[in-house]
């Protein structure tokens, strides 16, 4: 189902001066906005790192792999925690959202030092069935088995969340889900040595998500009057029904 402008109306028509200079204003606070994003992302590049100790053993479609051997010759890895759980047929839409922008991304990042995996608790397996339906092409290894989904704040065992000691976000106890999404991020030196250096959760994914920053531009915005994220699917269950001739 393709959704229509039908309830789309002006909020306030104006002539083009009076439009110029409304925008103009506006103008004037996204470029502040800017200025302190430039900032806060500096700030960020400044966080102190930890040393990541614990030996991480993956399963990938080669055999296994270390997280050392996911920077694939970089000295930078962007993670992706994508929550596909073992024994579950669920493929979450929110993740997918955020996999459908990744291998167009990466052509380019790829050559500016930072390399990426997608890292799930579910077997290899399950994880090559829904590459292959979806049709992605990024790394993406099984954490199967090992404690880096639970020690980077993403996965949360039953016990934890009874006794209300799983927390995510920094703050956020968790009331029942027994995995959630994330990105982390590592560094590499020239030693080998693998540094934890930054991650975020929940809504600080959206960074990762390059079509709502389109439908940010729109009078519309993000489009979710029934609820966030109402009218995201897996791209393959979207209807087609463009009937332009261009």
């Amino acid at each position: 189902m393709i959704m229509t402008t039908s309830n789309l109306s002006p909020s306030n028509i104006v002539s083009r001066e009076e439009w110029l200079a409304a925008r103009k204003a506006l103008l004037a606070k996204e470029r502040a906005m800017t200025h302190e994003l430039d900032a806060l992302r500096a700030e960020r590049r400044r966080l102190p790192w930890v040393k990541v100790e614990k030996a991480y053993v993956f399963e990938g479609p080669s055999g296994p792999c270390t997280l050392a051997d996911l920077f694939r010759g970089r000295s930078q890895l962007a993670v992706y925690h994508f929550m596909l759980a073992p024994g579950s047929d669920h493929i979450c839409n929110g993740c997918s959202f955020i996999a459908d922008h990744i291998d167009a991304a990466r052509q380019h990042f790829e050559h500016a030092d930072l390399a990426f995996a997608a890292i799930s608790r579910a077997p290899l397996a399950r994880i090559e069935q829904v590459r292959r339906r979806l049709g992605w092409t990024f790394p993406w290894v099984s954490s199967h088995g090992t404690d880096f989904n639970f020690d980077f704040g993403v996965s949360f065992k039953k016990e934890d969340i009874a006794a209300g000691r799983a927390i995510y976000n920094y703050g956020t106890p968790i009331k029942s889900s027994e995995d959630m999404h994330g990105t982390s991020i590592f560094a590499k030196n020239e030693s080998g040595d693998v540094f934890h250096t930054y991650s975020t959760y929940h809504r600080g994914d959206e960074l990762l998500m390059g079509a709502f920053n389109w439908l940010d531009l729109t009078p519309k915005g993000r489009n979710e009057a029934d609820g966030v994220m109402s009218w995201v699917k897996l791209h393959d269950d979207y209807e087609s029904g463009d009937k332009d001739n261009c």
